[in-house]
């Protein structure tokens, strides 16, 4: 068996500290002819997001379930936070890592709060620093903890439950979290905002995650690296999201991104990453012939209005303000269905705002304020500075390259 390393990523991208690292890891199933996990060595550094990602029977779940001894190795070492762990009690490693799986696995018996309860009790907390702990973590991940608390699996959505099951994971505060398929049972809406608010999440929280993946696109937004795997989890190439799309390693690589690189070069950048356009907006109690004026001072034919908190309540339009003047303007124009936080990528804005009525994405920060708008000439110039960006690093990839051979003649 060859021993399979990570392709070097540059120097801008170089990982801080290793937080796991395996080391010739290998799993031999008896009578199969082929091991599912070949001599498999890959550092990941604390703090990030590494994705495994491949052809379906690659080896990546495997790989990831080997981690916190699920399935136990063959061969090879497992060292988690500089300890090598390949031996260690597999109950008390467990209850250090997080883990989040596709079907959920909430125990259906149990309330919301008992299910997130399970590895604190586990650990032997107190119930008072526990009942913080659910509350907190309702909190986080966007549910009222006096709404769910004690209410079970089978009473919510599924993307509540996907949520609790992430609460439970982070439950025990672990460094490390594993997360197989997360996202792979829900509705592409649903999922698109779960994976935005986990984006968000781990900001605060830096834990440091294997995200197991079939899908490229929800790699490349994920992921801080990826590690293409082929069968056997043989590595074709780890390395960041941007790398990977413009500097694929092999034809395996080039195949398995498949076509469409510029477009998935969106799921890269953030909407926070790029200039807002701003739009003209009224308060809420403004009257009708004060926002035509507005309207008349710019060069949009609608006005966002906003509440006195700045959320966004209504688009309108001249001719719906002179169609209803005696109408406030709450009860006018059309409710604005495309909206975005910072942290939501291009893609994310792309979606929204061309099945929106007036093709624009309103941009809001996480208390639902009014930020700006993201339209489509955003967009064309987000796509343009990348294509740009990665002329310039392939541009000085081939100079390099070039400083190199004439060195090697010189030394002949």
């Amino acid at each position: 068996m060859t021993e399979q390393t990570s392709t070097a990523s540059s120097a801008a991208t170089a990982p801080g500290r290793t937080m796991i690292k395996l080391e010739g890891l290998g799993k031999q199933y008896p009578k199969e002819p082929k091991p599912a996990v070949d001599n498999l060595t890959l550092e990941i550094p604390e703090g990030e997001i590494v994705i495994l990602v491949g052809p379906s029977g690659c080896g990546k779940t495997t790989t990831m379930k080997m981690i916190n001894r699920i399935i136990e190795p063959t061969s090879g070492r497992i060292i988690l936070d500089g300890e090598d762990v390949t031996k260690a009690d597999p109950d008390q490693l467990r209850r250090k890592i997080g883990y989040v799986i596709q079907q959920i696995g909430l125990f259906p018996h149990m309330t919301i709060a008992q299910n997130i309860a399970t590895v604190p009790k586990l650990l032997g907390w107190d119930a008072k620093k526990i009942d913080a702990r659910i509350d907190e973590l309702l909190q986080t991940v966007s549910m009222a903890p006096e709404t769910y608390r004690n209410r079970y699996p089978k009473q919510l959505s599924g993307g509540q439950r996907q949520r609790v099951g992430v609460a439970r994971a982070l439950s025990g505060d672990p460094a490390v979290m594993l997360m197989d398929e997360p996202f792979g049972a829900i509705d592409p809406i649903t999922r698109d905002r779960l994976q935005n608010e986990f984006l968000r999440l781990q900001a605060e929280v830096r834990k440091t995650i294997v995200f197991v993946t079939h899908d490229i696109d929800e790699a490349i937004k994920m992921g801080d690296r990826i590690a293409i795997l082929q069968e056997g989890s043989r590595i074709a190439q780890y390395d960041t999201p941007e790398q990977i799309l413009t500097a694929p390693a092999n034809d395996f690589v080039a195949d398995f991104i498949g076509r469409g690189a510029s477009l998935k070069r969106l799921n890269l950048s953030r909407v926070r990453d790029i200039q807002l356009s701003q739009w003209p907006t009224v308060q809420l109690g403004e009257q009708p012939s004060r926002v035509l004026d507005v309207l008349r001072a710019s060069d949009k034919g609608f006005a966002l209005v906003l509440d006195e908190q700045r959320k966004p309540r209504r688009w309108v339009s001249a001719p719906d303000l002179q169609r209803d003047e005696n109408r406030p303007l709450d009860q006018i124009g059309l409710a604005p269905e495309a909206i975005v936080e910072p942290q939501a990528t291009l893609n994310d804005a792309l979606n929204e705002l061309i099945t929106a009525n007036y093709s624009v994405a309103i941009v809001v920060n996480a208390s639902g304020e009014y930020q700006g708008i993201v339209d489509i000439d955003s967009i064309t110039e987000a796509i343009r500075t990348m294509r740009t960006d990665a002329r310039a690093r392939a541009r000085v990839g081939l100079d390099e390259d070039d400083t190199v051979d004439e060195a090697a003649q010189v030394g002949r």
